[in-house]
């Protein structure tokens, strides 16, 4: 029988993409890694993810064990891991740190503030106003006369880290 009028199976219709076993390897770290950052997470934040039971008591497991044990039950995550879409699992993760480094930019302009306040007084209190226009302007006028006279005086700066809560509690509404 004459095998000439066949189609080889990956003619045309199906392109075979071939993987090296080093690709593959790559492949199980970065999931193991992307576990790493689970198991680095503490157990509130990880109840806000959305993992597979199994995932999610495999990753429960790794946060009480040390060493050896650790290492293997990483690797277990790893396998686990093979199965799901990761796509969403880091997804949230990025998100997650996101947010935090957000929270972090926001607490660095409220220092600026504080200081450009102290520093300046009325036309940083402007600024603020232009913000915040429910804010108190007589109370940011107080604080930053009081915090520029503490440290001159070399006290205890009260006023300067009421000026940030005060920065804060504006921001938060």
């Amino acid at each position: 029988m004459s095998r000439k009028n066949q189609k080889a199976p990956w003619d045309e219709e199906e392109e075979i993409i071939w993987v090296s076993k080093t690709e593959m390897k790559h492949d199980m770290t970065d999931l193991q890694k992307l576990g790493e950052q689970l198991v680095a997470l503490n157990p509130n934040t990880l109840a806000t993810f959305q993992l597979p039971e199994t995932l999610f008591d495999a990753v429960v497991d790794a946060q009480r064990f040390k060493n050896e044990a650790k290492r293997r039950q990483l690797q277990r995550i790893g396998k686990l891991m093979r199965s799901l879409d990761p796509e969403p699992i880091q997804a949230a993760l990025d998100k997650y740190h996101n947010k935090h480094s957000q929270a972090t930019v926001q607490l660095h302009k409220m220092e600026a503030m504080r200081d450009r306040i102290v520093a300046e007084g009325d036309s940083a209190i402007e600024v603020v106003m232009n913000l915040h226009p429910n804010a108190d302007r007589q109370r940011f006028r107080q604080l930053a006369r009081q915090a520029a006279k503490e440290k001159k005086q070399n006290k205890p700066l009260k006023s300067y880290r009421e000026i940030f809560q005060v920065l804060k509690e504006l921001s938060a509404k």
